[in-house]
C-alpha cells in the first residue's frame, strides 16, 4: 500500500482537505500561484491535472518545470512562467482552481496585496475555486506590532500583511464570491496566525 506521504507529498494539508471533499478533481485546470518548488504542484502533476505554475523566483519555476518533465512530461513549457500575480499572463477566466498558498502575505502593503489579489482573481473561471492560505492577525492581535502600511512584525519575529477575517470577508464580497468554508485560522503556539480561505467566484 502506497502511503499518504509517498501519494500526496508535502502538500498543504488544507488543500488535501479540498481534494478530499471532490472540490478538485482529476482533468481540472489548476494554477499553483507562487508555486515555489512544487509543494503543492507535486501530486496534481502526477494525477492529471492541467497543472499551470507561476512564481517571480526563477529558481522556483526552473524546479516546477523540472518536476513536470519527468512526471506530466504533455504540458506545454508555456504552463510555467516567471512573473508577479498582478502582471501575469495566464489566459482570463481560465483556471478551474487556483491556490495561493502562503503567498499574499508578502505584499508590500494593502494596494500591492489587492493587486496581487486582482492578478489570480482575474485568471479564475466563472465558479471557478479560490485557495488561500495567508497570515492573519486573528487571535493573536494583541501580538503583533504595526511596522506601516498594513505590515505586521510577528512573534517569531518574522513580518508580513496581516489580514482579518472582516477583511478576507470584505474582499469574497467585494470581488463577487462566495465562501465555501468558514475562514478557518490556525494559531501556532502564539507565534503566528495563518488563515484559510476558501471562495468560489461567481458565475
Amino acid at each position: 500500500m502506497t502511503s499518504p506521504v509517498a501519494q500526496f507529498g508535502g502538500i498543504d494539508i488544507y488543500l488535501f482537505d479540498q481534494l478530499q471533499r471532490g472540490r478538485i478533481v482529476p482533468g481540472m485546470r489548476v494554477l499553483d500561484a507562487g508555486c515555489g518548488t512544487g509543494r503543492n504542484s507535486a501530486y496534481l502533476l502526477a494525477s492529471g491535472y492541467d497543472v499551470w505554475a507561476v512564481d517571480a523566483d526563477p529558481g522556483a519555476v526552473a524546479a516546477v518545470r523540472s518536476l513536470a518533465a519527468r512526471v506530466a512530461p504533455h504540458l506545454p513549457d508555456s504552463n510555467f512562467r516567471v512573473e508577479p500575480f498582478e502582471a501575469m499572463t495566464v489566459p482570463a477566466q481560465s483556471m478551474d482552481v487556483v491556490i495561493c498558498s502562503a503567498v499574499l502575505h508578502f505584499a508590500r502593503n494593502a494596494a500591492h496585496f489587492e493587486a496581487m489579489l486582482a492578478g489570480v482573481w482575474r485568471v479564475l473561471a466563472p465558479g471557478g475555486l479560490l485557495f488561500c492560505r495567508t497570515a492573519s492577525s486573528t487571535g493573536i492581535e494583541g501580538r503583533v506590532v504595526p511596522v506601516g502600511e498594513g505590515r505586521y512584525r510577528l512573534p517569531d519575529g518574522s513580518e508580513r500583511f496581516l489580514v482579518s477575517e472582516a477583511y478576507l470577508t470584505a474582499l469574497t464580497k467585494a470581488h463577487g464570491g462566495t465562501l465555501l468554508d468558514p475562514i478557518k485560522s490556525t494559531i501556532v503556539q502564539d507565534m503566528r496566525c495563518m488563515s484559510t480561505w476558501a471562495v468560489r467566484a461567481g458565475l
